[in-house]
């Protein structure tokens, strides 16, 4: 977890990292495909609780070992800027694949789930949040507020960008264009992560 900790960095990162598609992403946008906006938006209660368990249990456990042996801090940021290329060369490559609307309803179990395994809560406690320790409370206190500030707007969108897929309001954009543009920045993040460990 990062010890240089500033907030508008923190809100970028956090912003561009939770727009990206995912499995939790696509599950939303899938909801509001199968549901409608209205009926899929209590399932953003869900994404919240699954990402601020998994990235409070990943603190917990990053943090103490961190504090007794360096080297950690080190592989857990290497790590997130590696896992960070390999979601940019992925979303480069493929397209967003939605379930059609005739297959069965996603669930808040389901996505509770998605989001408590998704691999970017694991990035988010290394490289995003600042260190879960004592002295620290009520800065990752203040963070949490702020990430799931960002993180109730932006699943909203992707509910609202699945209902709109159904309703077929958006035949004008050009997803493969949208992906590659987020390809490129989530490149820029994991360059500076690399930056910030390795200067």
């Amino acid at each position: 977890m990062t010890s240089e900790f500033t907030f508008p960095f923190f809100a970028l990162s956090t912003a561009v990292i939770l727009l990206t598609p995912g499995p939790t992403n696509t599950l939303l946008a899938a909801a509001g495909l199968q549901r409608g906006t209205k009926a899929a938006l209590p399932l953003i209660a869900c994404e919240l609780l699954g990402y601020l368990i998994a990235i409070s249990v990943w603190g917990a456990v990053l943090a103490p070992l961190q504090s007794s042996y360096l080297w950690v801090a080190l592989l857990a940021r290497s790590a997130s800027s590696l896992y960070l290329i390999y979601i940019a060369v992925t979303v480069w490559r493929t397209a967003s694949a939605l379930p059609a609307s005739g297959q069965r309803s996603i669930g808040p179990k389901a996505l509770f789930v998605a989001t408590l395994l998704n691999p970017k809560a694991l990035l988010f406690s290394s490289a995003i949040f600042p260190a879960v320790a004592a002295d620290n409370i009520q800065l990752y206190l203040a963070a949490t507020a702020l990430f799931s500030c960002l993180l109730i707007p932006i699943g909203i969108a992707w509910i609202v960008f699945g209902a709109a897929l159904a309703n077929g309001r958006l035949q004008f954009v050009d997803r493969v264009k949208l992906q590659r543009a987020a390809s490129l920045l989530l490149c820029a993040f994991s360059a500076s992560i690399a930056w910030a460990t390795f200067r």
